[in-house]
């Protein structure tokens, strides 16, 4: 809980401090241009420190507090204190690089919010506890969720057009999947154990 805080309330200060600061925002975003020619690479993890506004950054918050504890305690058990800031920082890096890489000549192209982490965080969160109820709107099994969520953001990302890196929410998903089963093997086995026998439980 206490490293999943820490993360949120960083995040948020950081946020906030770059609503008001425009210098500030513009050093941390992703954007391609200083990345190329100033390897400014920090970039590829601090436009995961800032927001483009308050609704945009609570939502995210919110998202991680209440799947990130679960997370947290997990890799905490496998890999130490470092490990969820760990997992945390490879998903908002692994997340951006393939937007990053399609646009890195675009000097128009500016990515940031912490929505590919989260996403990471989330469908870890699904993986190991499938049938576990996610209250949006109403109350949904996070597997339901899980499947509607990639089918709208591959519909969205193939469409194009609006200010959502949808390609980075999924990227970011398939890696939080990935990296529990690498280091957890029993969680594939154990999902599906759990979709032949439902049992839906509060989050």
């Amino acid at each position: 809980m206490l490293i999943t805080l820490a993360i949120i309330l960083i995040t948020a200060g950081v946020s906030i401090a770059a609503f008001k600061n425009g210098r500030l925002l513009e050093k941390l975003i992703l954007w391609p241009p200083p990345i190329q020619s100033k390897r400014e690479w920090w970039r590829l993890l601090s436009y995961g420190l800032v927001h483009a506004d308050g609704q945009h950054l609570l939502f995210n918050m919110i998202t991680l507090f209440f799947f990130g504890s679960a997370i947290a305690q997990l890799y905490t058990a496998r890999l130490g204190l470092l490990g969820f800031p760990l997992f945390y920082a490879s998903a908002l890096l692994v997340s951006i690089l393939p937007s990053y890489l399609n646009n890195r000549n675009n000097p128009r192209y500016r990515s940031l919010g912490a929505s590919g982490a989260v996403s990471a965080v989330m469908f870890a969160y699904i993986l190991l506890a499938p049938w576990s109820m996610i209250f949006v709107f109403f109350p949904v099994p996070a597997i339901i969720y899980a499947i509607a969520y990639t089918a709208y953001a591959v519909m969205a990302q193939r469409q194009g057009g609006g200010n959502i890196n949808h390609n980075a929410h999924l990227t970011g998903g398939a890696y939080g999947v990935l990296m529990t089963m690498i280091l957890f093997p029993s969680a594939f086995p154990l999902f599906l154990d759990q979709l032949a026998h439902p049992r839906f439980l509060g989050l």
